[in-house]
């Protein structure tokens, strides 16, 4: 055996850009599965009592304002922006598939069209349900929110001109960068349940003004966000360490997802189902 061939690493070890790929894809699973889970939430919840009339019946699910008697253009506002969250959680999982992208190119676009311009239309609808019909409890989540949906509308710009023009690459961290932004409400749900069964509710108030409901007001989408740009700058560093460490806080991220998943499901979603 030559000196070369010892030197070189067996063919079957396991790189650390491997590593931090499926990481990464641990923690796109766990959310994919939230994901459909609060969609099928959504359409159970919803759905029957919308089309049967029972508009009043929305608020039996703990809403902030769900239904409000004589404002048809709020209610239509809600129910529009509560359903169109089905085509956010699912179509928005699906354009991050490789297979979905790679064998499918045409519904991929289509899919990706449809994804960005929903989105926008729900990022203003959100934000003029919090302000035009004073969707809020406090104004700390209301600005919390706000910003989230003024941050997904530039993200969705900017991965629409990169799509035209056909950067691939550089378009596909922008959506990544708007399914985070535009998953922010749902990672609020995820981060009170996952805080509340790892703390008991540390720092949380009735009144929504404890120092963790400050917190999750923003964190809710800038440290998500703040996760995906590390992961970016690790796959594309030649530091192997680097990589080592981020896979930790992937596996970190990709679990506490998961508790927040099992928290919502338990005491959110599941119930109204």
């Amino acid at each position: 055996m030559s000196v070369d061939a010892i030197a070189q690493p067996p063919k079957t070890a396991v790189s650390p850009q491997r590593i931090l790929k499926s990481s990464g894809l641990l923690w796109f699973l766990t959310a994919m599965i939230g994901q459909w889970l609060f969609a099928y939430y959504v359409i159970a919840a919803y759905a029957p009592e919308t089309v049967a009339g029972n508009w009043a019946e929305w608020d039996e699910t703990g809403l902030i304002q769900g239904f409000t008697a004589g404002d048809l253009v709020g209610n239509l506002a809600f129910i529009s922006h509560t359903l169109l969250t089905v085509i956010i959680c699912i179509g928005g999982t699906m354009q991050l598939m490789p297979p979905v992208r790679k064998r499918f190119p045409a519904l991929h676009r289509w899919t990706g069209r449809t994804y960005l311009t929903i989105g926008a239309v729900m990022a203003i609808g959100g934000i003029w349900m919090i302000w035009g019909r004073g969707s809020r409890l406090t104004e700390i989540g209301g600005w919390g929110t706000t910003i989230n949906g003024l941050l997904a509308l530039v993200t969705i710009a900017v991965a629409f001109y990169f799509a035209r023009r056909r950067e691939i690459d550089r378009h596909r961290r922008w959506a990544m960068r708007t399914f985070i932004l535009l998953s922010g409400v749902w990672f609020t749900r995820l981060g009170y349940m996952a805080w509340a069964i790892l703390t008991g509710g540390a720092g949380m108030s009735r009144s929504l003004n404890g120092p963790f409901d400050i917190f999750i007001a923003f964190g809710s989408y800038l440290l998500p966000l703040a996760i995906l740009e590390i992961y970016l700058a690790a796959s594309d560093s030649r530091s192997s360490g680097f990589k080592l460490a981020t896979s930790g806080v992937m596996l970190v991220a990709a679990g506490i997802t998961a508790l927040g998943v099992f928290g919502a499901w338990m005491m959110m979603w599941s119930p109204h189902v």
